[in-house]
């Protein structure tokens, strides 16, 4: 076990009862849903970790209490964040982490914002030990709260982890197979073996209806164009990655399926009224909020029906509270994009994109584009009330809960090299992947 948190008291509530929240198969417990799936029967476990114990819900509560209670202004706004780090283990010198963020390693850049998540792309990629040492080191480095470590692991267009991790194919040919349990089984392989070397979330599935084909952004890595089909497949991968004890992220709300505009280079509009919305890309949003998704992504287009203001949805407070939270009834965690990208900074600077990506209603702010502005940008919010201490405690609370439900709060289970080897590729996953692929 890595990293600890808190008082002995916490400790023997985490020894007795803490971790996946007692969740049957298919269920993600961290409030991300309006209700949990009916109860399953698990089926055996290939991840070689496991499980943790299973706490009540007062426990699990009294656990995220205790760790909020702990934490200064500052150290609540550095759980918010969860930026690119550059180098293959936590004490790796690099010039990239001096330059963006005034620390040489991850390690150091952890402990000098508070962070609380990572996210992993292929330059911090070279082998299973490897992995599994960068991200146990993480851990270490996070001296009181465990981290997020996230990838982005679609499978086929996007698989950011694809030199160490079984080729699955991607949405688009999952789909085809019009069969829900293939999307399932695939989320679950894919997560048992993202949580082998030590990454707990994953920013999947897609759950963009793809009606444009001239969309250079989306295309192949959604379900497929049918709204019935897509949400069948969303809800399916979800309760897949449940099983993993993975947290899934469905993306990217209100809904990218509709353009010609590529958010990363651009900022594009949906022309969708509130009804075609309803109709087109509401339900696999829906689905996964059933499903019980643990977060859902916002994307960086500007929708005039769902909010005239012209802000992208990432910056909406209409659409981030007033649809996804009061609309839907979404609980979970809410992430933006990467706000690095081109879609969401037309209009504001670095800092006041972060602040209203906050006041909009996010919980977990992706890739700044300047973690030194965006993070000192929220803390004089804090302090000047602009955001309230309880709108911040929100989002902190969020991700806590979402940590103790994957089993990473109070402390993080250490990823062990050896019975990664016995995951990743596998031959059960290999012939899962062909015969989803014939």
């Amino acid at each position: 076990m890595l990293r600890r948190i808190g008082t002995a008291g916490l400790l023997a509530i985490a020894l007795t009862a803490c971790g996946s929240g007692g969740s049957p198969a298919g269920a993600t417990p961290t409030g991300g849903g309006k209700a949990a799936p009916p109860a399953q029967a698990t089926p055996p476990q290939t991840s070689p970790q496991t499980a943790p114990p299973q706490s009540p819900p007062q426990a699990r509560q009294g656990a995220v209490e205790r760790a909020l209670a702990k934490m200064s202004v500052e150290e609540k706004v550095g759980q918010l964040f969860m930026p690119v780090l550059y180098g293959t283990a936590a004490d790796t010198v690099s010039g990239e982490n001096q330059a963006r963020y005034g620390a040489q390693t991850p390690a150091k850049v952890i402990a000098k914002y508070h962070l609380g998540g990572v996210i992993l792309f292929p330059h911090n990629i070279k082998g299973v030990g490897q992995v599994v040492g960068l991200t146990n080191g993480l851990q270490r480095a996070s001296r009181d709260v465990p981290l997020l470590i996230g990838t982005d692991q679609e499978n086929g267009l996007v698989a950011r982890m694809s030199a160490l991790m079984t080729d699955f194919p991607g949405a688009a040919e999952i789909g085809a197979t019009k069969n829900p349990d293939r999307a399932r089984a695939v989320a679950r392989a894919t997560g048992e073996e993202l949580r082998a070397l030590g990454v707990n979330l994953d920013f999947a599935p897609v759950a963009d209806v793809n009606v444009n084909p001239k969309n250079p952004v989306i295309g192949r890595r959604a379900y497929g164009d049918d709204p019935a089909r897509v949400s069948k497949m969303v809800a399916a991968a979800v309760k897949g990655f449940a099983q993993a004890k993975v947290a899934a992220t469905a993306k990217h709300f209100p809904g990218h399926g509709d353009t010609d505009v590529d958010s990363h280079t651009g900022l594009p509009v949906i022309k969708h009224t509130k009804a075609q919305w309803e109709k087109i890309d509401a339900p696999p949003f829906r689905a996964a909020i059933d499903a019980g998704v643990d977060a859902v992504m916002s994307a960086h287009l500007v929708f005039p029906k769902l909010d005239p203001s012209g802000d992208p949805a990432t910056l909406s407070k209409p659409i981030l509270t007033g649809l996804l939270r009061q609309k839907l009834g979404f609980k979970g965690v809410i992430s933006t994009d990467a706000l690095n990208m081109e879609g969401v900074r037309k209009k504001y600077n670095d800092g006041e994109i972060a602040v209203r990506a906050v006041l909009a209603g996010a919980d977990l702010l992706l890739m700044p584009n300047d973690l030194p502005k965006g993070y000192q940008a929220v803390v004089a919010a804090v302090r000047s009330g602009r955001i309230s201490k309880e709108r911040l405690d929100q989002s902190v609370t969020r991700l806590l809960t979402l940590k103790q439900a994957k089993g990473y709060l109070p402390e993080a289970p250490a990823a062990d090299a050896e019975r990664a080897a016995g995951v990743l590729r596998s031959t059960a996953h290999r012939k899962l992947a062909a015969q989803v692929t014939r």
